[in-house]
């Protein structure tokens, strides 16, 4: 109960903080980058184990240069989630750019769903909410819930401010069932870890043998929508674009396991040409320990 009290107090001063301009909050994130990475060293020797197996060619160097982006890319993230509190749809709107959006909202127009694919990369939460504003299909986002129910709640009132409907995991395919009739685009960050009784495949993924999830793949081959890659690009403090890139136009037509292959084969290009934006702080290689 006591915990609960905090928590919701907690909350409160971060919605506080949602109101305060986005140039003032990464004013704090830069504080928040010195508290979390010299001081705390939250998670430093999961970040350093991950880039060094992940890019076993890089000096010691290279992989703390890459770390030290990765800490400043998360604590930006930080305040940019609180900044979602407050934020309107006309700022969202002016710090993520869509780039061939168009190649994807044609299906639309002809009253046509399609599936998308990204990974934790940059700030998929903003972008996310940007997605929803700027495409006409109603937006569903594939999620894993988080244990704490408290701040789930808040978290989640954040993401679906602007109409995104966001789905468990494990209810995807009831989802997609009950939408049939709609015109969707149901979102899927495919990058997170299966647990053990979910790891049915492993491929290569930075050098490492990588079990993967492959909800994308069953819902694609069930309905033989489009897929679309959408990749993440920061290109500066606050603002982001993402490009749609058609991944698999016909799912139906590919061999087991192309799919979700072709999308690790996708992340790992973006991911190779800025890597410290991607989530490094996860333990995503637990197969291996």
């Amino acid at each position: 109960m006591i915990k609960k009290v905090f928590l919701h107090i907690g909350i409160f001063f971060l919605q506080l903080l949602s109101f305060l301009p986005l140039w003032f909050l990464l004013g704090i994130a830069n504080i928040l980058y010195y508290l979390i990475y010299d001081v705390v060293g939250y998670r430093r020797k999961v970040v350093r184990k991950n880039l060094h197996q992940s890019f076993p060619e890089k000096s010691i160097s290279e992989i703390i240069k890459i770390e030290k982006r990765f800490y400043r890319n998360l604590t930006d993230i930080m305040v940019e989630i609180i900044k979602m509190n407050s934020i309107s749809k006309a700022e969202v709107l002016k710090r993520v750019k869509m780039k061939n959006f168009e190649l994807a909202e044609d299906y639309f127009k002809r009253g046509e769903s399609a599936l998308a694919c990204t990974g934790h990369y940059g700030n998929w939460e903003l972008c996310m909410m940007a997605v929803g504003l700027k495409f006409s299909a109603k937006p569903y986002v594939i999620y894993k819930p988080i244990n704490n129910k408290v701040f789930e709640n808040w978290f989640n009132a954040l993401r679906t401010k602007f109409g995104n409907i966001f789905v468990p995991m494990k209810q995807t395919l009831r989802e997609v069932v009950a939408t049939k009739t709609a015109t969707t685009l149901f979102c899927f960050a495919s990058d997170q870890s299966p647990r053990g009784r979910d790891a049915h495949h492993i491929l290569t993924f930075l050098n490492q043998p990588t079990a993967v999830l492959l909800g994308l793949e069953k819902i694609a081959l069930q309905t033989n929508r489009p897929i679309f890659y959408f990749e993440v690009k920061r290109i500066k403090r606050g603002y982001y674009e993402i490009e749609c890139i058609p991944m698999c136009l016909n799912p139906k037509e590919t061999e087991k396991f192309e799919i979700t292959e072709q999308f690790f084969e996708h992340l790992t290009k973006t991911i190779e040409k800025e890597p410290g934006d991607w989530l490094w702080s996860h333990r995503r290689w637990k197969i291996n320990e």
